[in-house]
């Protein structure tokens, strides 16, 4: 067990959760992860072992097959996860939000229709906001759903959809003009739809197409994908809530778990790139000494180990601030921005730790030192986080002069 990043107050249920997924990672995924992120391949054995511990369903009700637990019960093992391969947390987090997203908004029909096969891990969720044109912007989304009868027609390009070829439900953003008259704000013009689909690449059902994995430079084995829809018909009951013009809010209140899941994805890269680090910096010699008896590498260490311990910190804060039932725009937009910025910053340091060894793909850090970037633009740049806090923090301490 690690001294750094440890949480207090857990309950004997949240250790044994959290000891038995690190048992998991240690033995199921750190051995293999280089190795398959290098051919791109999706991690089946991994998901399969992860399904079979209940993860999929972690922070589902109970009444639905899932464990019921707290979000800072699933941020704690995502920071585990990542910690073994940042990729495999992204498997999880979007299946999450969606799962996330229909326990809090969605119809009693919805709910019991998706959630306990989302428990099981029999349906793998994957959600969707973001088009080729528009990155943060997303008043700017122009797709489009047209109501037809009891169904809606939707037409529209999405972009950098985590799980779009695994996934058998997207939760899809799009615009929805009916029900509201022109010059309505853009952000309450938009309706979440549940689109149901089968696994894998082409046409996946009538009216949508995925048409193959992304290339990217980190952040392999997880299938990121684009998504077209042309003359899409989604049935009436499938607006999630089951009433239009809600989509934004509900998006946003799914993105905000998803900062802190974010974050816990940093803290976890973080610690494996500060292990890495300071085990090498005990084996490699110069001058005749270890180069963790030279000053200069000491201080690196210990500049590594502050920033593990301060984000996870204002990570843990997030989650429980969330749990509590409060507010935590504030809190999750600082954690993402701290510790995506400190989880570079970190996996630069253990890279130039290991030297030229660093730049081998023999070695672990080289991947870790592609993986770190992805977070600070997933879930929102850290320039959005900025304009998050600033705002809030405007809100919270207006001049009354």
């Amino acid at each position: 067990m690690s001294r750094l990043a440890q949480t207090h107050g857990l309950t004997d249920v949240q250790r044994e959760i959290l000891s038995t997924v690190r048992d998991f990672v240690d033995k199921e995924i750190i051995p293999v992860a280089t190795e398959l992120e290098h051919r791109d391949e999706y991690p089946q054995d991994i998901v399969d072992g992860l399904k079979e511990l209940g993860l999929f369903g972690l922070m589902i009700p109970e009444e639905y097959g899932g464990l019921g637990e707290s979000l800072l019960t699933y941020a704690l093992c995502v920071e585990e996860i990542a910690r073994g391969w940042m990729s495999v947390s992204g498997i999880i987090n979007t299946h999450f939000i969606v799962a996330y997203m229909l326990k809090q908004h969605g119809t009693q029909e919805q709910k019991d229709h998706f959630l306990p096969r989302m428990a099981a891990g029999d349906i793998r969720g994957a959600f969707s906001m973001s088009e080729p044109a528009l990155g943060s912007d997303v008043s700017a989304i122009s797709s489009k759903a047209v109501k037809d009868g009891d169904e809606y027609v939707l037409n529209g390009q999405k972009m950098w959809l985590t799980n779009g070829g695994t996934s058998s439900l997207v939760a899809v953003l799009v615009r929805s003009d009916e029900g509201h008259p022109e010059g309505t704000a853009p952000h309450k013009s938009m309706t979440t739809f549940l689109v149901e689909k089968e696994p894998g690449f082409g046409e996946v059902r009538p009216g949508l197409t995925i048409p193959g994995k992304i290339d990217k430079m980190g952040y392999k084995g997880v299938d990121t994908t684009e998504l077209i829809m042309d003359g899409l018909r989604i049935p009436a009951d499938r607006v999630l809530g089951g009433v239009t013009g809600r989509g934004f809010y509900q998006m946003m209140d799914g993105v905000e778990v998803g900062r802190v899941n974010v974050a816990a994805r940093g803290c976890g890269v973080a610690q494996r790139a500060f292990e890495l680090g300071v085990q090498y910096a005990q084996q490699r010699h110069t001058f005749g000494k270890q180069i963790a008896q030279h000053q200069a590498i000491q201080f690196k260490l210990a500049e590594m180990a502050t920033k593990v311990e301060a984000a996870h910190a204002m990570m843990v804060n997030a989650a429980r601030k969330k749990d509590s039932g409060e507010r935590n725009d504030l809190e999750a937009g600082m954690a993402k921005y701290l510790a995506s910025e400190y989880c570079k910053e970190v996996v630069e340091d253990a890279f130039r730790i290991h030297g030229g060894y660093g730049f081998s793909k023999e070695y672990e850090i080289e991947r870790l030192y592609r993986e770190a970037p992805m977070l600070l633009i997933g879930e929102g740049t850290a320039e959005i986080q900025k304009m998050i806090i600033g705002r809030r923090l405007l809100e919270e301490y207006r001049f009354q002069g």
